[in-house]
């Protein structure tokens, strides 16, 4: 598993300060709020303030002070590090499940885990195999997940 792993990218700067708005890839911006460091290019960049403005995360770096200093920055992606990242109980990172093997409930494998498409209802499995098959990832559907073993377990209904 790799040690940084994508969290944003930088879309703009946000003020004369060298803030910078982050496009969030995780749940929410508040996510990333709770790291003292995000990593661009696998260099650490210490949060002075972060703070969630409506879909984005607007943060200050301890060494970007200005805009034109924070415009070098833009278009960059953010990572963080899979140490410092805290997640509920079985809770797992998406990037962990890309590549994972997905069965049936009988053990017939259907595929390989290609993407996850990020929807306003819930995520959608996007498996390929024999044939692409998009499968909600809802506890319906969603049987088991295993990250250790890259499996995923999941239930079709007819049609899928």
């Amino acid at each position: 598993m790799k040690k940084y792993l994508e969290a944003g990218k930088i879309v703009n700067t946000h003020g004369i300060r060298g803030e910078l708005r982050i496009q969030p890839w995780a749940d929410s911006p508040e996510f990333l709020k709770g790291f003292r460091y995000l990593y661009i290019d696998e260099k650490p960049f210490e949060l002075l303030a972060a703070r969630a403005h409506k879909s984005f995360l607007i943060v200050q770096f301890k060494d970007v002070a200005d805009v034109s200093a924070a415009m070098v920055l833009k278009n960059k992606v953010v990572s963080i590090d899979r140490a410092e990242a805290k997640l509920p109980k079985g809770g797992f990172f998406i990037q962990d499940l890309i590549g994972a093997s997905v069965v049936d409930g009988t053990g017939k494998e259907l595929g390989r885990l290609d993407d996850v498409l990020e929807l306003p209802a819930n995520r959608v499995y996007v498996v390929k195999g024999e044939r692409e098959i998009l499968i909600p990832a809802v506890p319906e559907f969603i049987l088991k997940t295993d990250v250790d073993a890259g499996l995923v377990t999941v239930r079709l209904i007819d049609g899928m």
